[in-house]
């Protein structure tokens, strides 16, 4: 007989002295304990990065987007992941950048004319007839120039990571084309909130009118503006051409789009985190521009047969009609340097 004091081998006598637990149970018990807090812990270790930008989902921006957060994912091994949030989910290309700063939001692709109003030195990417050509562009963006601009925001709470290709910009109008820049003489053109846009379609004899993208089909189409400037692709995806049927490609601008993130959320990052982002976005930088030449050549067909005249002019007077615009950088010592630079790279 047992005693009421003691227990069989293996057992453990409760509290109440009438209910017996197996000292096996209780350790497998502790141990499941154990490898769900291991569990939460893991998933605790996964970082979602908030992303947001203005563009339509069929846009290579939005694709390279979603092609570096697959690479991220297996580069880190499902440490890093990414969530999109596209066509101004979270607001303007603006306001997506205050959210950076104050670190609501993590990461974010912005025009560099969006970009110039809180990284000064980002201005000169707006400035028209600045490149040669598109390798012209891509050889400063890449180079250390281009690394200079992406760190030009860091005291703003903001870092670059890479250059998105953005084509060439051009003006695209409603009642008549713009073959020579007295075409724009009394024409309100749609700008983004850029003081160099605005500088450069005064230059050329237009009035230059901000308006957020979102809000331009309805302005085009209620007769706010009287056209705007943008490459190929965008204007084709935003479906103006249902309104504007002049297309002129005199190509005044290869201005990037840039891929940034808020300083907030990059200094919370391991050295390793840090540079598995730095290599997605690397590798979704030659993706894009790969999209970005077949989508060009796509949206030149496509608003063609939606009955868009394409016009090749001259591009000579509207270079010769920027001087002005540069005579106001020549004060600038460090600006001009930077444009004298660019202008120098082979």
């Amino acid at each position: 007989m047992i005693s009421a004091n003691r227990t069989h081998k293996g057992e453990r006598l409760c509290k109440n002295h009438r209910v017996t637990k197996p000292a096996w149970m209780a350790r497998w018990m502790a141990y499941g304990f154990l490898f769900m807090a291991l569990g939460c812990n893991q998933q605790q270790e996964v970082k979602t990065i908030k992303l947001a930008h203005g563009l339509d989902v069929n846009h290579s921006v939005h694709k390279a987007m979603v092609k570096m957060g697959e690479d991220l994912a297996q580069r880190s091994n499902g440490k890093l992941t990414v969530e999109i949030y596209p066509n101004q989910q979270l607001g303007t290309e603006r306001q997506i950048m205050e959210l950076l700063q104050i670190g609501s939001l993590d990461m974010t692709k912005v025009s560099a004319a969006t970009l110039e109003n809180f990284a000064p030195k980002t201005r000169v990417l707006g400035l028209p007839y600045l490149f040669r050509d598109r390798e012209h562009s891509f050889r400063v963006f890449d180079g250390p120039i281009g690394q200079e601009l992406l760190d030009d925001g860091k005291k703003y709470w903001l870092k670059g990571l890479g250059f998105y290709d953005a084509g060439s910009r051009s003006f695209y109008t409603k009642e008549r084309p713009v073959e020579h820049p007295d075409d724009l003489q009394g024409q309100k053109i749609r700008v983004m909130p850029s003081v160099t846009a605005m500088e450069m379609v005064r230059g050329f004899g237009g009035s230059p009118t901000p308006i957020s993208w979102g809000e331009l089909y309805t302005s085009l189409q209620q007769g706010v503006v009287d056209g705007a400037e943008n490459n190929p692709p965008s204007f084709y995806l935003s479906k103006h051409y249902e309104i504007c049927k002049y297309y002129s490609l005199n190509e005044h601008t290869f201005s990037p789009d840039v891929v940034i993130v808020g300083t907030h959320f990059w200094n919370g990052l391991t050295e390793e985190e840090q540079t598995w982002l730095q290599q997605a976005v690397d590798t979704s930088v030659k993706y894009q521009r790969e999209l970005w030449a077949q989508a060009e050549a796509e949206a030149l067909a496509a608003i063609q047969k939606y009955g868009v005249q394409i016009i090749k002019p001259n591009k000579e007077p509207f270079s010769k009609m920027t001087d002005r615009v540069y005579d106001k950088y020549q004060s600038d010592k460090e600006l001009y340097g930077l444009i004298q630079r660019i202008r120098a790279v082979n």
